[in-house]
């Protein structure tokens, strides 16, 4: 499992706008200034954490980005995957069908557990944890 620049491109985004003490809608011209990429990029990765329900977008004049829940509500997992899909750290337990050999995988169980500890360890993990 590798988090590319995707995910952690959302975790900047969402670290931006819960840094924010207004709850005044963000421009994305703003944020991607703040975060040194580019608003062509992060467009898709907002759309991703709006599809997810982690942000909500205003348009107009005065339009932009914010947070749909409180930083200590949303987790680093619901960032991560959002703009990842999933972290399982082998094929085999990304997918919702089951592998053809995991009746005889010796390895399965290995992976389960990583796979576990790595979803735990980031579902421990929310947007006011970073800021602190």
């Amino acid at each position: 499992m590798m988090i590319t620049t995707k995910g952690r491109n959302a975790l900047k985004v969402m670290i931006d706008l819960a840094q924010r003490e207004s709850d005044a809608p963000v421009p994305l011209a703003d944020i991607a200034e703040r975060v040194h990429e580019s608003q062509k990029y992060l467009e898709s990765t907002v759309a991703q954490l709006s599809q997810r329900g982690l942000i909500t977008s205003s348009r107009g004049k005065a339009g932009g980005y914010r947070l749909a829940k409180r930083p200590e509500d949303c987790t680093v997992a619901e960032i991560i995957t959002a703009a990842e899909g999933s972290l399982a750290p082998v094929s085999c337990l990304a997918g919702d069908k089951p592998c053809d050999k995991a009746d005889k995988c010796l390895t399965l169980p290995l992976w389960r557990e990583l796979d576990e500890v790595i979803m735990n360890f980031l579902n421990s993990k929310t947007l006011a944890d970073l800021l602190k």
